[in-house]
């Protein structure tokens, strides 16, 4: 009998469980090398009322010279997905010199476009107005992310100047520019993100880009632009690294090529690589090692460690 009940509260936990909106998945544990201190849900902000958090990490013995940053937008389709993801990726440019964060936004079962984009430009602008106590340089910036995160660090870079975009989470007197940009297969063009195979229906009304909009996206033309990089594409854009999977099925590869061509049209330092054989999700040495070198390059300026 008593297994019985035990079979019969797992089966009720698990249904209550599936019932639930997927929103934030827990965070997956990651050891933190000794050389390195994580600052875990330092508040930056507000969205729609509610803290907005992100995590700081910086070397245990820091530079007597400020650091450039480093920051992570995660994925999950505007969804789901956890600043906990950008920790690992962050760790070995902390262990160079970098500071780097990893931050939270609002979902789109929690707001609306743009309130993921307000929250970013905040998250960008909290580092600036804490430049002196955290020993940083405010005008060495450079934003990193994958998928929907690609998208917004995308945006990040090509929106410097929308006012309409800069929300009122906070810092208003500081600038959310950034000095760099690596775009992991993000969405950049939502009027053609469904002309090409995928595994997603991105023209379907419950799609990803209509759910962050609040509208299919073939019915809301000026909403889905709104929210597509590829329209704030400008000459006084930062250096963007785009990279690629050639086999990615969620988000097509058109829109990490469109989004570079665009880019170096209107003249602005742009490399694109397509990653041989990678779907949705990628890394190892090789990338990594491009990765490195494109922001040391852009954020550090070639300086020797």
């Amino acid at each position: 009998m008593k297994k019985l009940l035990l079979v019969f509260c797992l089966l009720l936990a698990a249904t209550a469980a599936c019932g639930q909106p997927a929103r934030r998945e827990p965070p997956r544990p990651f050891p933190i090398p000794p050389d390195v201190e994580v600052i875990r849900d330092v508040e930056y902000g507000t969205g729609g009322g509610q803290p907005l958090k992100l995590d700081i990490l910086r070397p245990k013995t820091p530079p007597k010279e400020p650091m450039p940053v480093l920051v992570w937008i995660h994925g999950g389709a505007w969804i789901g997905g956890n600043k906990e993801s950008g920790i690992r990726l962050l760790v070995p440019f902390v262990q160079r010199g970098y500071f780097g964060a990893t931050v939270e936004y609002r979902l789109s079962r929690e707001a609306k476009w743009p309130a993921q984009i307000e929250d970013c430009k905040c998250a960008i602008r909290f580092p600036r107005a804490k430049a002196k106590e955290y020993n940083i340089d405010p005008n060495r910036i450079g934003v990193w992310g994958s998928s929907a995160g690609g998208h917004l660090v995308a945006m990040l870079g090509l929106t410097a100047t929308a006012k309409e975009l800069e929300g009122t989470g906070g810092w208003p007197e500081f600038s959310s520019r950034v000095s760099a940009v690596c775009d992991w297969y993000g969405p950049s063009d939502f009027a053609t993100i469904g002309n090409f195979p995928s595994k997603l229906k991105h023209n379907a009304p419950n799609s990803p880009e209509s759910q962050l909009i609040g509208a299919p996206i073939l019915e809301a033309k000026d909403k889905a632009a709104n929210a597509s990089p590829i329209t704030y594409v400008n000459k006084d854009a930062p250096p963007f690294l785009i990279m690629h999977g050639d086999r990615d099925e969620t988000v097509p590869i058109n829109q990490s090529e469109e989004l570079y061509e665009a880019l170096k049209k209107t003249g602005v330092d742009a490399t694109y690589h397509a990653v041989q054989g990678a779907g949705h999700g990628f890394g190892g040495p090789e990338i990594m090692k491009m990765v490195s070198e494109f922001f040391d390059k852009r954020l550090k300026g070639g300086k020797k460690e």
